[in-house]
């Protein structure tokens, strides 16, 4: 018997196969300048680093091949692209990955396009969100991408589509905000060109420190709990000036998802494959360099070439000739390099700061007519005569001979009219914000000795159903403790924040990220430092830190500091960069140290700061700024919710009267139709 209605239901289901073809194959043609709209797709599953599908393989010789061939002479080498192979480690590890890809998709477009990415997550066990590092997300808050803040987490086989527009121009990266599925391998590039022609090629680099048998929930445990490798104890690094490294173990470094596991000499290596550039004789070629690591910061340089560095963070600077520069997890650093140099191979290395002994990332750049060989150069030796520059140092003194060190504050910003928000009585905000790790029996992560308590809750679209205030007896002066800690700024004033690391919990510098802005920086005060050694001799006195109700200010918790000289206050701090400041949303706090920021309150949501190294993180380093929340706009109608059981009194009261109604705005407004039916 004909039946019309199995007919229409089979029909709508070849119409929605249909549908999913043609949007995957839009999503895989590139976003030219042309489009108004760029759409793309991130399914988040899991695999296994060293696997052929289901075949193990081994590296030799920079090449891999399946694990039972004995003799690779006369194997087949398996394509490196059908393998995540990490640093060739042997034994495979688990990694969380956007459409199968280490590190994920890149996504390139042009400043103003518009930007719709549909997020699937295949993981079994674990929510996600997508935070896309250094957008401003002006209008469109709630597509931030951090959970609980900005949105309710993406659960599994559910899917989430974020929708905004591209801007400003610049290098920027997308990454989970979820845990440590960022390290895990939820990332990629970011990157929003200008809608002018150059004859300048890009190339991305995208650089991390990796650990082969453990992700970093393993580390932070291990940091909180005690690390052990066997039966020793891991005492973790320090840093050439003495400071610290939490004690999560590097055992390679990766550029573009390769490396190569070395020796403890730094000499023998498992011979895995690495990543190649290739460049042309005679042509200039932009380096966008994004540090997507967990903990370790990287010196970047090229064998024989000088690089120039032209743009941080997405933020043009006055180009600077250097050896190399340095980069934290969360930073990006453009560079240009001008294919100078006789036809042949050349290293990139990336070197880790760790004293006494250092890990490498290593890639490789070839000249178009090279052999396809590796590199036989050498670093550039630093000698009297011809000194080194590195760029971005951590520290005021290079612990090794005939280096000079440029700190980010003496960049200049290449913009000559975009100066510093200035000072405006009644409209000026000075905030010291300290991130540490203070304490006497327990050290959580904290600002201002606050570790940050997560909520049930988006905060953004819910905020009258969290409550977990800083001002209990808990927090203080010579306290920690765990509440949401929210600053609240009005719209249009002017926000000068004094970064420190600074009184017992300090130790470890910190690569500070702030969403929503980027900011100009205006300052840095650096510790004392040991003339011969480089190593730390004692903290910046500039800061006061009170309390120290223990021995003296290196022993108190710094959670309400001011400055030592009363009259730097209302903006009078001496030395700042006004005209010409850098920007940038992620900086590198020194131990000891501090660093004076400054933003324009025009971009009103509830915006994350936090360290960006995912072990202080996650273990509480966190914190809300909270924008002129009366102009927040309102999100999509039907943008998801989220809470516990049993619900909040709030919740109950809502659900008794009436709600507000959520309106439509764009971009970031968009309609679904759900079509569900079963063929008979």
């Amino acid at each position: 018997m004909f039946d019309a209605r199995r007919v229409q239901l089979v029909l709508l289901a070849i119409i929605g196969v249909f549908a999913v073809l043609s949007s995957a194959a839009v999503q895989q043609q590139p976003c030219t300048v042309d489009k108004k709209e760029c759409v793309f797709h991130f399914d988040v599953e899991h695999r296994l680093t060293m696997m052929d599908h289901k075949t193990l393989t081994f590296a030799e010789n920079g090449k891999l091949y399946a694990y039972d061939v004995t003799n690779t002479s006369n194997a087949t080498a398996i394509p490196m692209e059908n393998v995540i192979s990490a640093d060739g480690y042997g034994t495979p590890r688990l990694v969380t990955v956007v459409n199968g890809q280490f590190p994920g998709p890149d996504i390139v477009v042009y400043e103003g396009q518009r930007v719709i990415v549909n997020v699937r997550n295949l993981l079994p066990n674990d929510a996600v969100t997508i935070h896309w590092h250094g957008l401003h997300q002006e209008g469109t808050p709630w597509m931030d991408g951090v959970p609980h803040v900005t949105q309710c987490p993406i659960h599994p086989m559910h899917s989430f589509r974020y929708d905004f527009i591209a801007k400003p121009k610049g290098t920027f990266w997308w990454h989970s905000h979820m845990g440590t599925q960022r390290t895990m391998g939820v990332f990629g590039a970011f990157i929003i060109k200008e809608r002018i022609e150059t004859d300048v090629e890009d190339r991305i680099m995208q650089i991390q420190d990796w650990n082969h048998d453990h992700d970093s929930d393993h580390g932070h445990m291990q940091m909180v709990f005690g690390g052990y490798v066997g039966r020793d104890k891991f005492q973790g690094y320090q840093q050439l000036d003495s400071t610290f490294y939490s004690i999560f173990q590097i055992q390679s470094g990766l550029i573009n998802g390769r490396g190569r596991f070395y020796q403890q000499n730094n000499i023998g290596h498992n011979g895995a494959p690495l990543t190649t550039y290739s460049v042309k004789q005679g042509k200039r070629y932009r380096f966008r360099v994004i540090g997507t690591g967990a903990l370790y910061p990287f010196r970047v340089s090229v064998d024989g070439h000088n690089i120039s560095v032209i743009a941080s963070d997405g933020y043009d600077i006055e180009p600077e000739e250097a050896e190399s520069f340095i980069i934290n997890p969360g930073e990006r650093f453009d560079f240009e390099l001008s294919a100078d140099q006789p036809v042949g191979n050349y290293w990139i290395r990336g070197i880790t700061l760790v004293k006494s002994r250092y890990q490498r990332a290593d890639a490789i750049l070839r000249y178009e007519g090279a052999a396809d060989a590796e590199p036989t150069t050498s670093r550039r030796q630093c000698t009297a005569s011809r000194r080194c520059m590195v760029i971005n140092c951590p520290f005021t003194y290079y612990p090794e001979q005939y280096i000079d060190c440029k700190t980010f504050d003496h960049l200049r910003s290449a913009d000559v009219n975009d100066p510093a928000p200035a000072y405006a009585a009644g409209k000026f905000q000075e905030h010291f914000l300290n991130f540490a790790f203070p304490g006497i029996k327990s050290y959580p992560g904290s600002v201002n000795g606050k570790s940050f308590e997560t909520p049930d809750v988006n905060l953004l679209t819910q905020p009258t159903e969290w409550h977990s205030p800083c001002d209990s007896p808990k927090c203080g002066l010579d306290n920690h403790c765990k509440c949401t800690h929210s600053l609240s700024v009005g719209n249009g004033d002017t926000v000068q924040m004094v970064f420190m690391n600074m009184g017992v919990g300090r130790g470890w510098a910190h690569p500070i990220h702030m969403h929503g802005h980027s900011f100009y920086v205006l300052k840095m005060g650096y510790p004392v430092y040991n003339d011969t050694t480089g190593a730390f001799v004692s903290q910046n006195s500039d800061v006061e830190c009170r309390g120290n109700q223990y021995t003296g200010p290196e022993k108190s918790f710094c959670n309400e500091a001011v400055w030592s000289n009363q009259s730097w206050r209302n903006g009078n701090v001496p030395g700042l960069n006004l005209q010409r400041p850098p920007r940038k949303d992620t900086i590198i706090v020194p131990s000891g140290g501090y660093v004076v920021i400054r933003i324009k309150a025009d971009n009103p949501g509830i915006w994350n700061m936090h360290c960006h190294i995912e072990l202080h993180n996650i273990d509480g380093m966190q914190m809300v700024i909270n924008e002129s929340f009366s102009q927040v706009p309102k999100a999509p109608k039907g943008f998801p919710e989220c809470h516990s059981f049993p619900p909040s009194q709030a919740r109950l009261d809502q659900e008794d009267g009436s709600s507000n109604p959520q309106v439509e705005t764009t971009p970031g407004t968009y309609f679904v139709l759900f079509i569900m039916f079963t063929v008979l």
